[in-house]
């Protein structure tokens, strides 16, 4: 294990920032994977216990046969968080093999799928799950806002959605598109909002005209029967 600094962390999220193309992105993210925990530890990084606490009192079913689809799972932070929660069946999804390695070691996983969300179809059934969460991933240069309909297609009716998004100046072009589609999902009839809670101190904030912690948001909506 190297032992890092927070200036260190903020130098390796903003290379990551420079990484438009997919195949970059990937290749960034399989070279983190090793350091991955220990440097969102440093960030202060609160996105996957914050989205935790906001689906779980919004969960009426059996979370020990719910089955949860963690989409851009990454190491397995949300699944951890989730199942000191009591829940169990988890299926992960993520662009980035090192990071899937890391899932799987966790032995959090019934099933992990690679997949680069927005240039190829989510790898799942439509219908299938009981929850389908995307913590850190909706965010500029990351997984397009139309992939959420694909989010919206694989959960069970009457299952849940959560998803989050930063509110940092940069992001906010971004929050506004996702917002909109969301809306409109909703006014489509496909789903509606159960729960939607602003965070002021979501992560420590590494962009240089930013200071302190960055916002954030958890968005968890019910999809339609």
């Amino acid at each position: 294990m190297s032992y890092r600094t927070f200036e260190d962390v903020k130098d390796i999220i903003l290379s990551a920032h420079k990484n438009t193309e997919a195949g970059d992105k990937v290749g960034f993210y399989n070279t983190w994977a090793e350091n991955y925990d220990q440097d969102v530890s440093l960030l202060d990084y609160r996105a996957p216990s914050l989205a935790a606490n906001c689906l779980s009192p919004c969960f009426h079913g059996d979370r020990v046969t719910a089955v949860i689809l963690d989409v851009a799972c990454g190491t397995g932070l949300v699944a951890a968080q989730l199942k000191k929660m009591g829940f169990r069946h988890f299926v992960g999804v993520d662009g980035s093999k090192g990071m899937l390695e890391l899932a799987d070691k966790t032995g959090l996983y019934q099933d992990l799928k690679q997949c680069m969300l927005g240039d190829e179809p989510l790898p799942v059934q439509a219908g299938q799950f009981d929850v389908v969460v995307i913590v850190g991933a909706l965010s500029d240069g990351q997984v397009p806002v139309r992939v959420i309909r694909e989010l919206c297609q694989a959960t069970k009716p009457g299952g849940y959605i959560c998803m989050t998004t930063r509110g940092n100046h940069e992001n906010l072009e971004y929050k506004a598109a996702l917002e909109q589609e969301l809306e409109l999902m909703e006014g489509a009839g496909l789903w509606s909002h159960v729960a939607i809670t602003e965070v002021e101190e979501w992560e420590k904030a590494v962009a240089q005209q930013e200071k302190g912690y960055i916002p954030g948001v958890v968005y968890v909506y019910r999809k339609s029967q």
